[in-house]
């Protein structure tokens, strides 16, 4: 064996040094005591490689190219396939391989580990419902969104739930978590536009249809005039909450709310009037400006979640 019994790279240089002086390989094996099989091998690979050194790299691997992309496929279809799963469908087809051996061929595979996304449960009506939306608002000129009201949800952290996907498919369907939104224990309304942030008020107590016209009554048409707005220029959008829908409160106002739980409600409703009216104006003129975007990727999406 080459290896063995011709370990030292001072005799495989010998060995080339004399081959290319065109002395015979008996004549070596009997000046470097190795075999006449060793020498033709160390020429012929110097031939062939131009290096003297051990190759690496030369046994067999466990998993060739068809069943790595067999791998593939399969983890495409269901991201939620784990290592061992993967491992006990090659052990019954007769394939031994480790845990660390499937990991390495996702990695190559640029199928990494991550946290699936949260994303809204969406359902066929929705989903229906969103691209029928985003088709209709698509094309509407800037000056359309110069006013947005919109609902704020901040949710925990995922599960401990792992997808494997490629960069960019982080809000396909099958990688992300389908979530449903709870209420909070305090509420809070709030509206603002391109120009501005308008008012901001806490919900005292499990709003009611009457709180709600409330609401409205005290803060939809002051929230229009320190917004600058023309009177017949803006919407107010809602979502549809059992107080929004119901006969009293439509009046043409569509508006939503915000939601958070706080420590200390004193102290959260005074933060939040002072945060609410530093918001920056360039701040909600980004926001308005990018909702053409963002109903180009609800139909690029089909109606399903997107970024």
């Amino acid at each position: 064996d080459e290896t063995v019994l011709c370990s030292s790279t001072e005799q495989r240089e010998k060995i080339v040094i004399s081959a290319t002086e065109h002395l015979h390989h008996l004549i070596m094996t009997g000046q470097l005591e190795v075999p006449v099989s060793t020498v033709a091998h160390i020429i012929q690979k110097f031939k062939t490689h131009g290096t003297l050194a051990n190759l690496t790299g030369r046994w067999k691997r466990n998993i060739d190219d068809k069943l790595r992309r067999r791998i593939v496929v399969t983890v495409s279809k269901e991201p939620r396939t784990t290592s061992k799963d993967i491992k006990g469908e090659l052990l019954d087809q007769g394939t031994s391989v480790s845990d660390r051996t499937i990991h390495r061929c996702f990695s190559q595979s640029g199928l990494h580990g991550r946290r699936p996304r949260r994303t809204p449960l969406l359902k066929g009506n929705h989903t229906k419902s969103r691209l029928e939306l985003a088709k209709m608002h698509v094309n509407k000129p800037q000056s359309f969104w110069e006013n947005d009201e919109t609902k704020l949800e901040l949710f925990g952290e995922a599960h401990q739930l792992y997808v494997r996907r490629l960069k960019n498919e982080a809000y396909n369907e099958k990688n992300a978590v389908p979530t449903v939104k709870h209420g909070g224990s305090v509420l809070f309304w709030g509206c603002f536009a391109a120009s501005a942030t308008g008012c901001l008020e806490v919900v005292q107590g499990k709003m009611k249809s009457p709180d709600y016209q409330g609401i409205l009554g005290r803060n939809v048409l002051p929230s229009v005039r320190k917004l600058g707005l023309s009177w017949r220029s803006w919407v107010c959008q809602q979502d549809n909450d059992p107080q929004h829908t119901a006969k009293n409160p439509k009046n043409g106002a569509e508006t939503c709310i915000w939601r958070r739980h706080p420590s200390n409600l004193r102290q959260l409703e005074q933060f939040d009037h002072e945060e609410g009216a530093n918001i920056p104006v360039d701040r909600c003129r980004r926001l308005i400006d990018k909702y053409r975007n963002r109903f180009i990727a609800v139909v690029t999406s089909k109606g399903c979640a997107t970024k």
